[in-house]
């Protein structure tokens, strides 16, 4: 029984994902079964078009700029986080999740309306800071579960042994963190790269891929959106495949360098 609900859970996770990679080759522009064909004719078509191009290209840049700012201050608050104690440190994390149960659309009208008050034309920058806004908390979030193990005992011993508080932070601080950073910023830039609400609100003129896929479907409805979506599914797969690939390396070079000691 309980594995019967074990595959029906799957199938309805997974059975959406497998119709938009099946439609996706379908070399009929009809969206329903059987499949008279496969074909690439929908991806080869979306290529052909200079907004899909250069909206994938926005977005891989916001994605990355995003991720970059969002690591360093990050990283930065985690470090604080480390060091806080008793009601302070508790003050920090309960205003750190709260922007994270705040709507999308609520912060989508209020960086329009900051943006417009400083004068701020919206572009890729905006977005950008729109994105970094949005992705901080969840970033400095994935960063406690490993700041609240933190064994200061570690920075006191480099500090004993003579090492300065730049190479305590360099040398232990920083590779005990790191595969969790690495694991925040991978996170970080798939939320960046899949964001839609707030960056309809301060994108402007320029165009993400979401806005993109959202303007096809308004539009017709053909299996070249479901090749957009596949080539955005594939991706998020890519970059969460090079992060893991990442992780495994950290950690295998970790065990030999503790069985070679």
């Amino acid at each position: 029984m309980l594995r019967a609900y074990l595959s029906l859970y799957l199938l309805f996770l997974f059975a959406p994902i497998a119709i938009i990679v099946l439609f996706s080759f379908h070399s009929s522009p009809a969206l329903t079964f059987p499949v008279e064909g496969l074909s690439l004719r929908w991806y080869a078509q979306l290529f052909d078009k200079p907004e899909f191009v250069t909206s994938l290209w926005n977005s891989l840049k916001v994605g990355f700029y995003t991720a970059i700012a969002t690591t360093v201050l990050g990283t930065l608050a985690a470090l604080a986080l480390i060091r806080l104690k008793g009601k302070y440190k508790q003050t920090f994390e309960l205003l750190n999740f709260a922007p994270i149960g705040l709507p999308g659309l609520f912060l989508g009208i209020a960086l329009v309306t900051l943006f417009a008050a400083i004068n701020l034309p919206r572009s890729l920058v905006t977005v950008t800071i729109a994105h970094v806004l949005f992705t901080l908390p969840f970033f400095v979030e994935t960063m406690r579960s490993r700041i609240n193990y933190f064994d200061h005992s570690l920075e006191e011993a480099a500090r004993d042994l003579g090492a300065s508080q730049i190479q305590t932070f360099r040398l232990v601080t920083i590779p005990i963190l790191a595969p969790t950073i690495v694991g925040a910023a991978i996170l970080t830039f798939a939320l960046s790269f899949d964001e839609f609400i707030i960056t309809v609100f301060v994108s402007g003129n320029d165009t993400t891929l979401p806005l993109y896929i959202w303007s096809m479907m308004r539009r017709t409805v053909d299996p070249s959106i479901n090749a957009a979506s596949v080539l955005a599914l594939a991706l998020s797969i890519v970059v969460l495949g090079a992060g893991g690939l990442t992780l495994w390396l950290q950690r295998k070079r970790a065990v030999a360098l503790r069985d070679a000691i």
